[in-house]
């Protein structure tokens, strides 16, 4: 069974591809991935790859941590189960401003003085 690392501390000019080479330095890798932001598009700097060999894993962890790449001194760690995130069902709402024309709603124009 494959291990999953954290990979932490990324710089931002890391893409996937080099995320894979970097790491097939201490075995064969599964995947890479780096993290992006939905709205930028620009890496998170963080991400995860997927390792075959659990030994391989293990030597990624504790060769790979604290070395740098292009510059900045990466976290590595076995990945850690994804944290249930709270709500959870029902509608979403979005927040802003309410669509009340006129009134105390907000969303109107007020005026002020003499009429």
């Amino acid at each position: 069974m494959a291990k999953k690392l954290y990979v932490g501390n990324l710089p931002y000019t890391v893409d996937d591809e080099s995320l894979h080479n970097h790491f097939a330095q201490f075995g064969a890798v599964d995947s890479a991935k780096v993290i992006m932001d939905r709205e930028t598009g620009r890496s998170k700097g963080f991400g995860f790859v997927e390792m075959t060999d659990d030994t391989a894993a293990d030597a990624a962890i504790e060769k790979g941590n604290g070395i740098e790449m292009n510059g900045r001194a990466l976290n590595v760690s076995e990945a850690r189960p994804q944290a249930p995130r709270e709500g959870g069902g029902g509608p979403r709402r979005s927040g802003g401003f309410n669509n009340n024309r006129g009134g105390n709603g907000g969303g109107g124009r007020r005026e002020y003085g003499n009429r």
